[in-house]
C-alpha cells in the first residue's frame, strides 16, 4: 500500500508499505535520481520474512514534495530521515543505497541520533571513487530536455547500465519518469542535479561520516557490488577497518544499483544480518 509521511521541515514524504502493523520495521532508502519503485522487488520479499518495510522517495524525487528553496544539502536528507524513524518508532533497520545510505550514517550517527536497529549500507561508504562518482553526476546532468517517449528513457539507461540486460517492456521504466507537455522526464525536481554538484565527495565529508559511523554503536553491514565503479573493493577495506562494528559482503556481478542489478542475491546477503539482528 501507499502512505504518506512527515519528513524535515514539515516535507511531504511518499512511500511503498508491505508487511504488518506488528512487525519490527524496515526502512529503504533509494539513492540519488532513483525513486521507491527501486526497491519494489525487495520490499515484498523482506516483507515476507517477517518486517514492515518502509520505501519512501526521498525528498525532491518521486511523489514525495520538492525543497522549496531548491536545496538538497546532506543534511536536509539525514533530517528526514531522523523525522521518518520518529515516526514509526520501534527502532528500524536502516537499509540505504548510495544517498539514502549517506543520509542513514549521518542521521544514527550525529546528534540528534535517530534510534535505530542496524544500518545496511548499499554499496556506499565513507568515500566513493571519483570516477564513479562523475559517472553518476554525468547521467544525472543528462538530457534535462527529457525523453520522447518511455522506450528511449530506457535505451538510456541501458546504456549507463550495459551489465544489466536490457528489459523485455521499456513501460516499466514508466514509474520514474513524469510527464512535462508532450516530454517526458526523470521523476525528480530539475533543479536537484545542480545541487548535487561537485557535492558527492567534498573536503572533509569522509572524515565526517567515519566519525559518524563509529558513534552509531549499531552493527552495520555493508553491501558492495561486485562489479562497482563506486565502491572497490580497497575503499571497502578501509571503511571496514576504520569502523569496529562493520563487517562488508560483495555481491557478485552487480554494481552500484545492487538490488537492482541481483536482488535475489542481494536479499541472500543481507538476511543473515537482519537475522542476527532482528
Amino acid at each position: 500500500m501507499t502512505a504518506g509521511f512527515v519528513g524535515g521541515g514539515g516535507i511531504r514524504l511518499a512511500a511503498d508499505v508491505w508487511g504488518t502493523a506488528s512487525a519490527p520495521p524496515l526502512v529503504l532508502l533509494h539513492g540519488g535520481g532513483q525513486t521507491r519503485h527501486a526497491w519494489h522487488r525487495a520490499g515484498p520479499r523482506l516483507a515476507a520474512l517477517g518486517w514492515r518495510v518502509v520505501a519512501p522517495d526521498l525528498r525532491g524525487h518521486g511523489a514525495s514534495g520538492w525543497s522549496p528553496d531548491g536545496a538538497y544539502d546532506l543534511d536536509l536528507f539525514a533530517d528526514d530521515v531522523r523525522a521518518l524513524v520518529t515516526e514509526l518508532g520501534g527502532r528500524p533497520v536502516l537499509v540505504g543505497a548510495s544517498l539514502g545510505g549517506l543520509s542513514s550514517l549521518l542521521a544514527a550517527g550525529e546528534a540528534p541520533r535517530a534510534a535505530v536497529r542496524a544500518l545496511v549500507l548499499v554499496d556506499v561508504a565513507h568515500r566513493p571513487d571519483p570516477r564513479g562518482a562523475r559517472r553518476i553526476a554525468a547521467f544525472m546532468r543528462h538530457r534535462p530536455d527529457g525523453f520522447a517517449d518511455p522506450g528511449e528513457a530506457a535505451a538510456a539507461v541501458s546504456a549507463y547500465l550495459p551489465h544489466r540486460p536490457r528489459p523485455d517492456d521499456p513501460e516499466g521504466i514508466r514509474k520514474n519518469l513524469r510527464r512535462h507537455g508532450d516530454r517526458w522526464v526523470w521523476h525528480w525536481d530539475p533543479r536537484m542535479p545542480a545541487a548535487f554538484e561537485n557535492r558527492m565527495d567534498p573536503p572533509g565529508l569522509s572524515d565526517r561520516l567515519l566519525t559518524a559511523a563509529r558513534r552509531t554503536a549499531t552493527p552495520i553491514l555493508l553491501v558492495r557490488g561486485g562489479i562497482s565503479d563506486v565502491v572497490p573493493e580497497h575503499i571497502a577495506d578501509q571503511f571496514c577497518a576504520a569502523v569496529p562494528q562493520a563487517r562488508c559482503v560483495d555481491v557478485p556481478g552487480a554494481g552500484h544499483m545492487v538490488a537492482g542489478d541481483r536482488n535475489e542475491h542481494f536479499i541472500d546477503a543481507i538476511v543473515p544480518f537482519l537475522e542476527g539482528v532482528g
